[in-house]
């Protein structure tokens, strides 16, 4: 967070095992007080893939695992990607053992876009785990200057 930005105060009522819960998940997450956890919390929420924009530009990663003894798979997940080579960064290729690969896919683009990759990724046989995680991305307008778009 900025030093520019202002903090409002505002009061949280929570059932007494619930406030239990929330501050031993805390302490093991290793925040040092309430405040800071609600704020990641609603950072997280407001990310999520289901409540942003369609158009929104976002980076992220698209993380999953599969199989490439099945077939054809490994050359199917490559020509899906060189068909979205404009929306992919980088990725990185995991062995994780014999038969499974862990693939993690560096993506910005249109959260459209990479929601299509995602699912066409997912349905593949084969595919065990197939993850989308974004956030946002800033767009430059022609002068350079960039432009921040959030909810």
């Amino acid at each position: 967070m900025s030093e520019k930005e202002e903090l409002t105060r505002f009061g949280v009522s929570f059932p007494g095992p619930l406030l239990e819960q929330f501050d031993h998940y805390i302490a093991e997450q290793g925040y040092t007080n309430r405040s800071e956890a609600f704020r990641d919390l609603a950072r997280r929420a407001l990310l999520e893939p289901s409540k942003l924009q369609s158009d929104q530009l976002v980076a992220g990663t698209i993380v999953l695992v599969y199989d490439h003894h099945a077939s054809e798979l490994p050359l199917v997940l490559m020509e899906l990607q060189h068909q979205c080579h404009h929306d992919i960064i980088s990725n990185m290729h995991v062995h994780l053992n014999h038969s499974q690969c862990l693939e993690v896919i560096a993506v910005r683009g249109k959260l459209a876009g990479l929601r299509k990759l995602h699912q066409q990724i997912q349905v593949q046989k084969g595919v065990t785990y197939a993850e989308l995680s974004v956030t946002f991305a800033e767009e430059h307008s022609e002068d350079g200057t960039a432009h921040h778009h959030h909810p």
